[in-house]
């Protein structure tokens, strides 16, 4: 992932943006894009009504840790590329942890919220959830730029993981996952997810998502 076509997209968008660590709470105008890139013509997308739960690590593993993420959020893109390596490195890879992904759109993006985590399902269900993982970091790294040219990032980032890009921005622009994003939304709602990202390790909910309360959480649950 760190190639020439990553270098490119990083200078589109750049990393997701600091904030506090209050989450995202609130929904703000959306942006669509400039539509799909020049010769993405798939036709229509069937519609995909459940999917597995994209995780990592052992199924049996002693703590599991779920997050709940909407793809517009800067701060989730904060938790994503700077906390999330880290749990994976120092827990998913040893086999301590087991990981799972929710998705959450408030939606702060009235488009992309939704749109990137239809993408994302597309790349999941044309390929495995390691793949999942890598496009949801790299969309995040151009986080900043998808209200303008969204579908050219999404493609752009499916293609470098061996998935075909059109029709991941086709699945941005048709949303064939609603039903899976909402489905997750709605888990999310009953769970009373506050804002994203919402971290919560063996059920119970963090009060914040930074490297040193997540670790900390982590190695209490491991111990106990």
């Amino acid at each position: 992932m760190r190639s020439t076509r990553r270098s490119y997209l990083a200078a589109l968008g750049g990393t997701a943006a600091l904030g506090s660590l209050a989450g995202c709470f609130s929904a703000l105008e959306g942006g669509g894009g400039n539509g799909l890139p020049e010769g993405c013509d798939v036709g229509t997308l069937d519609s995909v009504s459940s999917l597995p739960r994209p995780a990592l690590g052992p199924e049996d593993a002693p703590v599991t840790v779920d997050v709940f993420e909407d793809f517009a959020c800067p701060h989730c893109g904060t938790f994503t590329t700077e906390v999330y390596p880290q749990i994976k490195s120092n827990y998913v890879d040893a086999g301590d942890v087991r990981y799972r992904f929710f998705d959450f759109p408030i939606p702060v993006d009235e488009t992309w919220s939704w749109a990137a985590a239809s993408a994302a399902r597309a790349v999941q269900d044309e390929s495995d959830a390691e793949t999942f993982f890598a496009f949801t970091e790299g969309v995040y790294e151009n986080q900043d730029s998808l209200g303008e040219d969204g579908y050219q990032i999404v493609h752009d980032v499916a293609d470098e993981l061996g998935v075909d890009g059109c029709t991941v921005a086709a699945a941005a622009e048709q949303e064939p996952y609603r039903d899976v994003v909402e489905s997750d939304k709605q888990t999310g709602s009953e769970r009373g997810v506050p804002g994203t990202p919402a971290v919560y390790v063996d059920g119970d909910l963090l009060d914040s998502y930074r490297w040193d309360t997540v670790s900390s959480e982590i190695d209490a649950a491991l111990d106990g």
